[in-house]
């Protein structure tokens, strides 16, 4: 474990210059902490990219990585679905045109209900911790419950029910419920990562957060870093 934390950390040192940790390393540190990621790799070239999605299996999502992208979506720099390679290469040389271009997250598909998982370091409360309703809608929806970290698993089963959409996690019209035990203790090892950073990030956010019958997966992964 403490191999981990100091991975972390130095992952941590080396985005400091970007102010915010790119998703590849995003996604690394979050998997560090114990929290489930897609199948991915981070390609720096076309060539890279084809063998990636060979081996994980069309179809897949393919994402920009760039220090200058913050909001990948809205600069079009995200293309899901994407089933053969002649589609693949498409999406590759445009986002190659993009401003920062390092590379091409490739990952695969995955499904489930869309949550978020965020938190913020409130000067006076100190971390933050959000469960909602995710995906594009979130902003939609704003259907949320908070809490101050740490976090027990009681706290995070709390967080779950308190959610106006509860029924989409437990089967809504014959939908098979969500691993309720997988989700708790995702938002546990997350509120346990959130403490460890607290001196270093401002925010951290898991949007969408996929969660099934089976698991819970980080679809997508961003760390703010303080500004010193």
């Amino acid at each position: 474990m403490l191999k981990a934390h100091a991975e972390i950390r130095e992952i941590i040192e080396g985005a400091q210059n970007d102010g915010w940790v790119l998703e590849p390393d995003a996604k690394r540190i979050i998997s560090l902490a114990g929290i489930a990621v897609p199948r991915h790799t981070m390609a720096r070239t076309l060539d890279e990219a084809l063998i990636s999605a060979r081996q994980i299996g069309y179809p897949v999502v393919a994402k920009i990585v760039s220090p200058r992208i913050l909001h990948k979506s809205d600069a079009g720099g995200v293309a899901v679905g994407i089933a053969d390679p002649s589609r693949l290469e498409e999406v590759i040389r445009n986002f190659t045109t993009m401003d920062g271009f390092r590379g091409v997250l490739v990952e695969e598909m995955v499904s489930g209900v869309e949550l978020i998982l965020g938190a913020t370091i409130d000067s006076q409360f100190g971390p933050m911790i959000l469960l909602g309703m995710g995906g594009t809608g979130v902003e939609i929806y704003r259907d949320v419950s908070l809490r101050m970290a740490p976090l027990s698993e009681r706290d995070a089963r709390s967080m779950a029910r308190g959610l106006k959409a509860r029924k989409v996690l437990e089967g809504y019209r014959g939908a098979d419920p969500v691993d309720m035990n997988r989700l708790a203790g995702t938002v546990v090892s997350f509120s346990d990562l959130v403490m460890e950073l607290a001196d270093r990030i401002e925010s951290i956010d898991i949007n969408p957060l996929f969660c099934s019958a089976t698991n819970c997966l980080a679809g997508d992964a961003r760390i703010i870093l303080r500004k010193d």
